[in-house]
């Protein structure tokens, strides 16, 4: 088994690298006034800055395991270098943490077998929509596990 860890500067991993105004201590939410990124009112939360990555249509098979949740599988509506949203019929609450692995197919990412990305993020957005709960997730730690 091979364990391949992708970390990016100062320990940081690479798909969650910050947006420009985190680095000026700002929070994923806030302006540098403390308001909400782009007018939003104080009342509502705007991720609009972590939605700035390209998102991809691409549905590959997710474990996900909310914390002190039950794992359960589903599959990618789509992904960013930021995060990923899928689907869920549990209640996933907007801060919580998750850990989640999505299996990338071996002939995809040219390897002899599946790769699994194992990531930990937190929920930025649930919401219900057609009966099932929207989760996006943003990426906070990821490495690739490949088996042999």
């Amino acid at each position: 088994m091979s364990n391949i860890d992708r970390t990016g500067v100062n320990g940081k991993s690479a798909l969650s690298a910050e947006p420009a105004g985190l680095l000026q201590g700002q929070s994923r939410a806030e302006n540098v006034k403390g308001q909400p990124a782009n007018g939003a009112k104080a009342s509502g939360v705007c991720y609009s800055d972590m939605q700035s990555a390209a998102r991809f249509p691409i549905k590959l098979p997710i474990s996900v395991k909310p914390q002190g949740g039950r794992e359960s599988l589903t599959q990618t509506e789509n992904i960013s270098a930021n995060g990923v949203l899928f689907q869920v019929d549990a209640e996933m609450p907007v801060g919580s943490a998750v850990d989640f692995t999505i299996s990338l197919p071996a002939d995809v990412v040219g390897a002899d077998t599946d790769v699994r990305l194992e990531c930990r993020g937190r929920v930025v957005r649930s919401d219900q929509e057609n009966g099932r709960r929207g989760v996006g997730v943003v990426i906070d730690e990821y490495h690739f596990d490949q088996h042999s």
